[in-house]
């Protein structure tokens, strides 16, 4: 039986967390583990997630909430405290303001591994982006590949890490590296998927939308910091000169865009 541990790193956001609690409370899907780490809040943020413990408790659900709140060294730490803590067979992480498309979300994204299929070393879909009043804005510009491999990284991040769902046997032996302060994710994507091909398992596309991604995250604010902590992390993984060809591209694409 596949089971999911989702995990929430938060702070401050009393205005956001409540919509990503509940599309996580209403999943049909029972076998889940919801993850919050709080970074010691001092809005309201920790009394809605400690109401939604509570009442997860008293309905007796299956679904587990586990809540953790102290200070932490920043939101890599906090992330890799969830992946110590997750106890499911695949790990996502899912941000305040974030959710999952739909009550079923879990539940298909459980169906699309076949009975007796190796577990895939990653799970992954596509994302759309939506405003704070949670409407659609768009889909993802990066459409997840049919094949994914680690090199298809070097393109960009090509799938949103809250559509990265990530065997959590290998993510444990893969922390966040928390030199890089804005691009962790991507070094941390890169290296469960080259632990997956060194175990031969394959990199699974659900062909559906797995998350309703709230526009504005820490990388996007912070774009070209974001973006040289990145060429970091891409020459330590593919060379220099790849690295160096595709952030050219990378900076006319976005002078273009502008």
């Amino acid at each position: 039986m596949i089971t999911f541990t989702i995990a929430t790193c938060v702070r401050n956001a009393e205005q956001l967390i409540g919509r990503t609690i509940q599309s996580v409370g209403q999943q049909t899907y029972n076998y889940v583990q919801h993850i919050i780490i709080d970074g010691a809040s001092t809005d309201g943020t920790l009394a809605i997630v400690k109401k939604y413990q509570e009442e997860t408790i008293a309905d007796e659900s299956l679904h587990d909430v586990t809540v953790v709140s102290e200070p932490d060294r920043g939101l890599y730490d906090a992330m890799n405290k969830a992946l110590r803590l997750a106890s499911g067979t695949y790990i996502v992480f899912l941000n305040a303001g974030d959710t999952l498309p739909s009550a079923d979300t879990l539940e298909l994204l459980a169906g699309s591994v076949g009975d007796g299929e190796q577990l895939p070393g990653v799970l992954y879909g596509e994302t759309d982006i939506v405003n704070e009043a949670g409407e659609f804005v768009r889909h993802r510009r990066l459409k997840a590949p049919e094949v994914l491999r680690s090199r298809s990284f070097l393109q960009g991040m090509v799938v949103c890490h809250q559509a990265f769902y990530a065997l959590t046997e290998i993510a444990r032996q893969t922390l966040y590296d928390e030199r890089y302060r804005l691009s962790a994710d991507v070094d941390w994507c890169i290296r469960v998927m080259k632990q997956s091909e060194a175990e031969h398992r394959v990199l699974k596309n659900a062909h559906m939308v797995l998350v309703h991604y709230l526009e504005g995250g820490m990388s996007i604010q912070q774009h070209w910091p974001s973006l040289k902590e990145r060429f970091v992390i891409m020459r330590r993984h593919f060379g220099l000169l790849p690295t160096i060809e595709r952030h050219i591209w990378f900076v006319f694409r976005q002078l273009i865009l502008k």
